[in-house]
């Protein structure tokens, strides 16, 4: 396994951090992690004080994009050779973090996503939600060719490459479908992973019915847009 760090995006998660971070450590005491708290206005920064946990607080709140992208530049400065992205709401379980290691280290594919729609197992989110992403993952394929299913997933892995590339451009604000285009269009190997995912068990989720909506318009158009920008450059 190489030098790998788990960055983990947190805003608003003091019910939930603590017991994600036990797991993490329980289940992957080999890997390293940082903490992104994006500016919570909760207890969160109090609860990864209390554990001494490894954490970044950034002074405003930059969205998911940001957080991770801040992670990131923390996986680039500390040389790192694969960097998982996994929530701080506990619902993704870290058992899956060695086959998705796995994959890397084996040079089987650059970016690896955790996926719920392999298997079917597990929290398998809304029906609404199911259907939007059922579409972003068929503008994706007809954009550019990335077949992923679970494109919205925020649990994956990248090599050292794509840490690079990541730390210096990466989508916000909703950015997991865009991040995937992006990396497809610079012909990066993408593999899906079949993984089971929990429902969270504190908090809300920032994404509204309202949100939804304006994340498929956005997102898809953002979609469009990338495309169109790549093939300006060609």
């Amino acid at each position: 396994m190489g030098k790998t760090l788990v960055i983990i995006p947190a805003y608003n998660e003091e019910g939930n951090i603590e017991s994600t971070l036990v797991a993490l450590q329980n289940t992957c005491p080999e890997v390293d992690y940082v903490v992104i708290n994006d500016a919570s206005t909760d207890n969160t920064e109090n609860v990864l004080k209390q554990r001494n946990a490894n954490y970044i607080s950034l002074p405003l709140n930059l969205g998911i994009g940001g957080g991770v992208q801040t992670g990131y530049l923390y996986a680039v400065e500390k040389g790192y050779d694969i960097a998982i992205q996994m929530d701080g709401d506990g619902q993704h379980l870290p058992e899956y973090i060695k086959n998705m290691v796995d994959v890397i280290t084996k040079d089987q594919a650059d970016v690896v996503i955790g996926s719920r729609f392999i298997n079917r197992e597990g929290f398998q989110s809304s029906a609404s939600r199911r259907l939007g992403i059922k579409t972003l993952s068929s503008i994706a394929k007809l954009l550019c060719g990335c077949r992923v299913k679970d494109i919205t997933s925020g649990y994956r892995a990248v090599n050292k490459k794509y840490i690079k590339i990541f730390s210096e451009e990466y989508a916000q604000d909703y950015p997991e479908p865009e991040a995937l285009v992006q990396a497809s269009l610079l012909g990066a190997r993408i593999m899906e992973i079949p993984v089971i995912m929990k429902e969270r068990i504190s908090g809300n989720s920032s994404i509204t019915i309202a949100k939804s909506v304006y994340y498929m318009i956005k997102v898809s158009l953002a979609l469009l847009l990338q495309k169109i920008s790549w093939n300006g450059r060609m």
